[in-house]
């Protein structure tokens, strides 16, 4: 996730991408976006908000995040707008609440909904917060200041095997076994408070020739805790079935990953929602058995060498949307 111009942070990634792909659903009652709901699920600095609001002056916006110093940037940055936005702090999983708390219903109700997952722009230049590995801060990681869990618990306190679960789960480290063992030796002396500290072992941890390829040696365990600290990917396996059920006929959904295992989720989910349910080997489709949903792009899409260059940030991006075209057929249960 990257977000805004200067003042504001980086600019968004695939900006004009995001416009293309949801500008349809959201002007099909008017060409100003007025009796259209946009949900940005994961709304930052309001990058991404800003231009669609700017755009569509008849636009209603709902924008949602569970980190508080992004919602204070962006009630900022969005103050012109202030009659047609609401901000909420919550985690994207808690939609159908969300909508609920707005005068929305959880089905068949926005037009639009626009997830760009991982870290923050923002969030990694605050140094305070221990996401990046390129400097020395708190071993904290948390996207919710006011979350209980830290990295600094999960190297602290997990035991051995559940660290090594941990790294390769969710860091696809091959080295895991070997890293949760030079943890644990090392905390046993004195905790691990600082990401620095986990830098420096890290590098004892992994092979010498391992180190020289691949990037960063510490960047697949900094993904790994900071994926575990969050919740990340189970609140997007719960969040996607509950956004696509928020939508309209004729409402489309985008959504930006940053890797491989976000938009495993993210093609798993958008595959059964643009198959059809009539039994394989029927020569017609049953009725109500129809796809709800079709793709609007072929596979992931990409960031272009321009834009790479003008904001690395976007190069591992994979970009992947849907439209509604039938009503849902059973609506789920949202808690």
């Amino acid at each position: 996730m990257a977000d805004g111009p200067a003042g504001f942070g980086h600019v968004p990634v695939l900006l004009e991408r995001c416009v293309a792909l949801l500008t349809p659903a959201l002007t099909r009652h008017h060409p100003d976006g007025s009796g259209a709901i946009l949900v940005d699920a994961t709304v930052g600095a309001g990058g991404h908000a800003e231009r669609f609001l700017a755009n569509l002056p008849g636009l209603r916006l709902i924008g949602l995040d569970r980190d508080p110093l992004a919602l204070d940037i962006t009630r900022t940055r969005l103050t012109r707008f202030a009659d047609r936005v609401t901000l909420l702090r919550t985690r994207y999983d808690r939609i159908a609440t969300a909508l609920t708390e707005t005068g929305c219903g959880a089905t068949g109700s926005v037009d639009g909904v626009l997830f760009d997952l991982g870290v923050s722009s923002m969030q990694l230049d605050r140094l305070e917060r221990g996401f990046s590995y390129a400097h020395d801060a708190p071993l904290d990681m948390r996207m919710d200041p006011d979350s209980p869990l830290t990295a600094a618990d999960i190297v602290n306190n997990y035991d051995e095997a559940e660290l090594a679960d941990v790294l390769h789960r969710y860091g696809e480290e091959r080295f895991a076994r070997r890293i949760a063992a030079h943890i644990v030796r090392r905390r046993a002396v004195t905790p691990l408070t600082r990401t620095g500290e986990l830098v420096d072992l890290l590098y004892q941890a992994i092979p010498a020739p391992a180190r020289r390829t691949g990037g960063h040696p510490a960047k697949r365990t900094f993904q790994a805790l900071r994926i575990a600290v969050n919740d990340e990917l189970e609140s997007l396996c719960r969040a996607l079935p509950v956004a696509l059920d928020a939508l309209t006929v004729d409402g489309r959904v985008v959504v930006l990953a940053y890797q491989s295992l976000e938009d495993r989720i993210v093609k798993d989910v958008f595959r059964n929602a643009v198959a059809s349910r009539t039994p394989a080997g029927l020569p017609v489709e049953l009725p109500g058995h129809a796809p709800e949903f079709k793709s609007l792009t072929r596979g992931a899409e990409r960031a272009d060498r321009a834009e790479t260059q003008r904001n690395p940030r976007s190069a591992g991006v994979r970009l992947r949307a849907l439209q509604r075209v039938q009503p849902p057929q059973q609506a789920r249960r949202h808690d």
